[in-house]
């Protein structure tokens, strides 16, 4: 008998772990559902626990295909993206009560599908060093995947001033968001093979030493490309991720500051150039040094988040107490206020530090992954995810100026949901291989120790 599968029969092993964490996270989703429709009736009604018992359901089929496929993976991952999913469906449904819509229930379906996507990708890619052999193939599918909206019988049209869904069979999807994974999985692929030759500088560049050109040039050439595509898309937030991941990907491959050196200058003349080209640019830079001058206008959803934070203090107003009706977009861009005003300084902490849990887990596997394949991999996923949050809550309390993408599991909308759980099931697979291998040398110690 295996380490891990002692380890699970004695109940001590990770996916015992993984399996208890995901009965409580299940068992608060459902109380915070409860406690939601008793704010509209005395007794809460059936359908109230329809949320919760749907995301019961897909957490079962989660744990048995991570049991099944991956049982030495991370045991905190999992319990980690459904908490935040289920209490994203908590505050959907709670934005559908004030406006007379039924978000709660597509997000549900999303939550399904997402996590059958993530059920997939578990059991079928047993080995995630096999990615590493499409790295070009990645790095096509990301541009074809940023290019599909502009595409005619495929673009859903300019939604909230960008280009970045496509309608098929009836239903609207933003490819925008797995083409953060391929890229990714270019970059990982791309920069485990050229590690070495990226790390030795051959060429000048004024007073920065780097590497010969036709080494650098895919990368660059890749990214470029997908950077210009975002900028004509006008998804600008998206566009900041996939620079961050790149240079932080190009750094840790090889080791050397002039990356970020150059990533921060190329950064600041990106950042002029935009400002001068993008009128709506400028009026996010406005708003966000002084969203007072135009409250009533362009800074009215940057004001309401602050006021609704304001209002919540430190406990909150309650949950079912807030006034959600008054941030515009606050199913998606703004969720994270609606948190705030509702639970409070204290709640949107808790669910800032469940982010940083899940994002210091994500490194930890990244750091622990048993080839370089696997690290890239692992931090780069885990960046995006880190870069995407710090985007949204910091444009929400004016840290950052505030841009239109979503707050991973929370906010609602189905390609994200379902880019995040590929996201958390890529990290569980290279967490597999490389906690296997160690609970393999440790067994097969013991087992020495015990023959002599």
């Amino acid at each position: 008998m295996s380490p891990g599968a002692t380890s699970a029969a004695t109940g001590r092993g990770p996916r015992a772990t993984e399996a208890r964490l995901l009965v409580f996270v299940v068992l608060l989703t459902a109380g915070a559902a409860a406690l939601l429709a008793l704010t509209e009736s005395a007794e809460p009604p059936l359908e109230a626990l329809i949320y919760p018992g749907a995301l019961a359901i897909g957490a079962v089929f989660a744990h048995a295909a991570v049991r099944a496929a991956a049982p030495h993976a991370d045991p905190l991952l999992l319990p980690l993206a459904v908490l935040l999913n289920g209490l994203g469906l908590v505050f959907v449904r709670r934005i559908d009560m004030v406006r007379d819509t039924d978000l709660a229930a597509a997000q549900t379906v999303w939550t399904l599908v997402s996590i059958a996507v993530l059920c997939g990708v578990v059991l079928f890619i047993r080995r995630v060093d096999v990615l590493s052999s499409y790295q070009y193939t990645f790095g096509l599918a990301t541009i074809v995947l940023l290019v599909l909206p502009m595409v005619p019988g495929l673009t859903a049209g300019i939604i909230n001033g960008a280009r970045l869904w496509i309608r098929v069979a009836g239903m609207t999807f933003q490819p925008g968001e797995l083409a953060k994974i391929t890229l990714v999985l270019f970059l990982a692929g791309y920069l485990e093979r050229k590690r070495a030759l990226l790390s030795v500088a051959t060429q000048r560049f004024g007073p920065i030493l780097l590497p010969a050109a036709r080494h650098l040039a895919p990368l660059l050439l890749a990214t470029g490309a997908a950077l210009v595509v975002m900028a004509g898309l006008r998804d600008l937030g998206s566009a900041l991720l996939f620079f961050g991941a790149f240079i932080a990907l190009l750094y840790i491959a090889t080791g050397r500051l002039a990356y970020p050196a150059i990533g921060a200058l190329a950064f600041a003349v990106g950042s002029f150039v935009v400002y001068h080209l993008f009128g709506h640019v400028r009026v996010r830079i406005r708003i966000w040094i002084d969203p007072w001058e135009r409250v009533s206008d362009e800074g009215y959803q940057i004001a309401q988040s602050l006021f609704a934070f304001g209002t919540g203090g430190l406990t909150g107003t309650g949950l079912g107490f807030g006034r959600p009706q008054d941030i515009p977009f606050s199913e998606t861009d703004a969720i994270f206020a609606v948190v705030g005003e509702e639970l409070g300084l204290l709640g949107a902490t808790a669910m800032l530090l469940t982010f940083v849990l899940l994002v210091a887990r994500g490194f930890k596997v990244g750091l622990t992954a048993r080839d370089e394949f696997g690290t890239l991999l692992a931090t780069g996923l885990t960046i995006i995810v880190g870069l995407q949050t710090f985007v949204i809550i910091g444009g929400l309390t004016r840290l950052v100026p505030l841009t239109g993408i979503t707050l991973p599991f929370v906010s609602y909308g189905g390609s994200s949901l379902v880019a995040n759980y590929v996201i958390i099931a890529l990290l569980l697979r290279v967490s597999d291989e490389s906690r296997g291998s160690t609970a393999g040398r440790t067994g097969a110690r013991r087992t020495r120790k015990a023959a002599a």
